[in-house]
C-alpha cells in the first residue's frame, strides 16, 4: 500500500515512519507536517492509505477530509480518545488510533486498511448491480452511541442547522451531529434532493409548490432559486 503521513509534531511523523518500516507491504510516499501540503500532494498523486493526526493548527484532520474528493484509507492518530464517534460518521476512516503508538496496535490498523481496501476492489464492479441492496435503502445514525437504523423511504426532511442535523420521518425525528454534506452523500438521488442550503427533501413525498416553496408533511420549506430547475425537472408534471 502507498501511504502518506500527516501531522504537525516532527517526533509524531517520526515515529510513524519508524511504524512503516516495520510492514513490507507499506511505501511511504511523503511526510507533511499540515494538511494544505498533504492536498496539494493528493492533486497529483495516487494514495492508498493516510495516517492523520487530528490536531493540526488551523486545519485538522476533519478539515482535511472534508476537502478532497474521494479520500483514500485513513487511519486518525490523535492523542484525544473523544473524536472517536465523529470518526465514525466517515467510511473513509478505518481505524483511529490513540497515541503514544505501538507496533502491535499500529499493525492491526494496517490489517483494516488492507480489508478495506480489499473490500472496495471487489466491490467495484457490483456497485451499480446493487443499487437497489438493503444497504442502498436504509441508513445508520448514531444517536447516544447507538445505532439507529432509519428507512430512506420514511424520511421525508432533512434540515441543517449549525453542526447538527435534524432527521424527519415518518415514526421519529432524529438529531445528529453531522453536515448536510455528508448525509447527501449517502442518499439516493432517485428520491432526494437539496432544495436550499439548509435543506434536503424527499420529492417522493411532495403535497404541494406554490412559488418558491414545498409543502412535506406540515413543514413549509424554501426552494432556492438555483435548485427550482432541477426539482421541477424531477417532478412527473401533466
Amino acid at each position: 500500500m502507498k501511504c502518506i503521513i500527516i501531522d504537525d509534531e516532527a517526533a509524531a511523523r517520526a515515529i510513524l515512519e519508524h511504524l512503516c518500516e516495520q510492514v513490507p507491504d507499506l511505501e511511504i510516499l511523503e511526510s507533511f507536517p499540515n494538511a494544505i501540503e498533504g492536498i496539494k500532494f493528493l492533486n497529483k498523486n495516487d494514495v492508498d492509505l493516510i495516517f492523520l493526526d487530528i490536531h493540526m493548527p488551523d486545519f485538522t484532520g476533519f478539515d482535511f477530509i472534508d476537502t478532497i474528493n474521494n479520500p483514500p484509507k485513513v487511519v486518525l492518530t490523535t492523542s484525544d480518545k473523544n473524536y472517536a464517534v465523529d470518526a465514525f460518521e466517515y467510511d473513509c476512516i478505518v481505524d483511529y488510533m490513540v497515541k503514544p503508538l505501538t507496533l502491535p496496535r499500529f499493525l492491526k490498523a494496517v490489517q483494516k486498511a488492507e480489508a478495506a481496501l480489499r473490500l472496495n476492489i471487489t466491490g467495484q464492479s457490483s456497485k451499480a448491480e446493487d443499487a437497489s441492496s438493503s444497504q442502498e435503502k436504509e441508513l445508520y445514525v448514531n444517536i447516544d452511541r447507538r445505532l439507529i437504523k432509519i428507512d430512506f423511504e420514511k424520511i421525508y426532511l432533512i434540515e441543517a442547522k449549525g453542526d447538527y442535523i435534524f432527521i424527519k420521518t415518518e415514526d421519529s425525528n432524529y438529531t445528529v451531529h453531522s453536515t448536510l454534506k455528508k448525509i447527501q452523500e449517502k442518499l439516493p438521488d432517485s428520491l432526494f434532493l437539496k432544495v436550499h442550503r439548509s435543506y434536503i427533501i424527499n420529492f417522493k413525498k411532495i403535497i404541494d409548490i406554490e412559488d418558491n416553496s414545498v409543502l412535506i408533511a406540515k413543514d413549509v420549506i424554501p426552494i432556492s432559486r438555483s435548485n427550482r430547475p432541477e426539482l421541477m425537472r424531477r417532478l412527473n408534471l401533466l
